[in-house]
């Protein structure tokens, strides 16, 4: 390759929106179902941008589209949980993550859950990690909000490998306990 045909390759894009969701969407994820309770109803969306923050303190933070109106009832609040999904888990991915979805307690018939210790908000059973978190700080992103959840509680839920997000497809975590 030349050095001209390299820096085509570093050019920027014509429909930058669009290729930079193409191009971001090769990084893989991790798939978490974000939860909260509000007004004695159980809320949850699909997030893929969620990642640890802090040690001390224990912080997290997730990255949410401002015009869910999931994103509403966990803004509303002081306190939400994290599930990172299980590879077996495809399903529930997709079901939070339609926005057609059947909303409240309904959205969680068939889902085994139960409520965090500190928030009471769903934790999905059938995942691998769960996150009990305070609200922390809320910050406007452009056509996001991060959310910085205080981890009040945590701990592992199953040994099943993670679900993964890359390229627009869904997939579990390669076992990379193998030689």
């Amino acid at each position: 390759m030349t050095r001209t045909e390299s820096a085509e390759r570093v050019r920027l894009p014509e429909h930058p929106s669009s290729e930079f969701r193409r191009s971001a969407g090769r990084f893989p994820t991790g798939v978490t179902v974000l939860t909260c309770v509000r007004d004695g109803e159980p809320h949850g969306m699909t997030v893929n941008s969620f990642t640890t923050v802090s040690l001390d303190p224990l912080l997290v933070l997730a990255v949410l589209g401002t015009g869910s109106r999931t994103t509403g009832q966990l803004l509303a609040g002081d306190g939400f949980a994290v599930t990172v999904l299980s590879s077996l888990q495809e399903q529930t991915a997709r079901s939070f993550a339609d926005p057609s979805r059947t909303r409240g307690g309904a959205a969680f018939s068939g889902v085994a859950h139960a409520p965090a210790r500190r928030t009471g908000s769903p934790v999905l059973l059938d995942g691998i990690v769960y996150f009990d978190c305070a609200v922390e700080s809320v910050h406007t992103a452009g056509d996001h909000t991060i959310l910085v959840g205080a981890v009040q509680a945590f701990g592992p839920l199953s040994e099943e490998p993670a679900l993964l997000f890359s390229r627009s497809r869904l997939g579990a975590e390669p076992d990379l306990r193998q030689p």
